[in-house]
């Protein structure tokens, strides 16, 4: 079967972009397309799992040569990040068992692709270096971080402690990986022109990879209760904006670049699966947006008593301090 033979790994894909405008419609309660978009999202999930266990049954060699093609290998992270993706929305409507299962899949599949990937396309011996493959879809390897992040807050409050340490560990080293990811596509680009035949659509996913961290810290920013995420408050609130700041910059560069490709170098535009890492990008940016509206709101009622109580601590030490002062001096 071609179509099997040639599956994209990157075609997850599709299910985080009709997940995430799912999430996006619900926000607009247009209710009744949002559940019709998260069932497709779902069946699609089944559908495409199924496809892949084909391909790996039926094509092993094609499926293991994708993942040591730099170009490729980096899609294989959208599975696990659209099983966090499809997870965050049931965890918020109660549906507990199957959101709990999706957020083991995506903390699974960002696992073993994670301590894979990267080490299968760095050490394929090829003429070009690894680098020269660089492109947006390693920024997969981002939102998949962020996606379990972002899942395992959306469980009803109080969200376990478990859960919490899970999600601020996984947003933490997002963004990590945000900053080396870029520094190592940014090289690529300056080393390796970019032709107009290669792709421009995953490039999206440099301003997704920024949305959903974004997303992932104001969650963060919404547990009470466990010291961790209160002492992250702070590191979350602030990256959470530089990095809203630089995602929105990037955007008219992409779309910039869109315009090189299609009109003044005259492809064509048919299509790509990679155009689902349009989607879900926009998608993401305009939920992200919310959410750190929302966030900033939350921060500032509970800014207020904090101050007070600093303040009040502050009058406190300076009390004992002056009493200490005075019992301790002979004069």
């Amino acid at each position: 079967m071609p179509a099997i033979r040639e599956l994209n790994p990157s075609y997850f894909a599709l299910v985080m972009a009709t997940g995430i405008v799912a999430r996006a419609t619900r926000l607009d309660d247009v209710l009744v397309l949002s559940d019709a978009l998260l069932a497709t999202a779902l069946l699609a999930f089944v559908v495409m799992s199924g496809a892949y266990a084909l391909r790996l049954a039926w094509y092993h060699r094609e499926f293991a040569a994708d993942t040591r093609d730099p170009r490729r290998a980096f899609g294989f992270f959208t599975f696990g990040a659209a099983a966090g993706v499809l997870a965050a929305p049931l965890a918020a409507s109660g549906d507990v068992a199957p959101a709990a299962l999706l957020l083991i899949l995506a903390a699974a599949g960002w696992l073993l692709a994670s301590y894979s990937v990267p080490l299968l396309v760095g050490g394929e011996q090829t003429l070009r270096p690894p680098l020269a493959g660089a492109n947006g879809t390693w920024f997969v390897w981002i939102v998949g971080a962020q996606s379990v992040a972002v899942a395992a807050t959306a469980f009803p409050a109080p969200v376990p402690t478990t859960l919490s340490a899970l999600a601020i560990c996984c947003w933490a080293i997002g963004v990590v990986l945000y900053l080396v990811v870029a520094v190592l596509v940014v090289t690529a680009r300056l080393e390796f022109r970019l032709r107009p035949a290669d792709p421009t659509a995953p490039y999206w996913v440099f301003t997704g990879a920024t949305a959903i961290s974004v997303l992932a810290g104001s969650q963060i920013l919404r547990l009470r209760g466990d010291t961790l995420a209160t002492a992250v408050h702070p590191v979350a609130a602030g990256l959470s904006v530089v990095l809203w700041a630089f995602g929105t910059w990037l955007i008219p560069l992409l779309v910039a670049l869109a315009v090189w490709r299609h009109l003044l170098c005259r492809v064509s535009l048919r299509y790509e699966p990679a155009f689902w890492a349009v989607v879900f990008p926009v998608g993401m940016y305009g939920v992200a947006s919310r959410a750190r509206r929302r966030a900033a709101r939350v921060v500032a009622r509970h800014a207020g008593p904090l101050r007070g109580l600093a303040g009040a601590r502050r009058v406190g030490r300076r009390r004992r301090g002056d009493g200490r002062s005075r019992t301790a001096s002979p004069w």
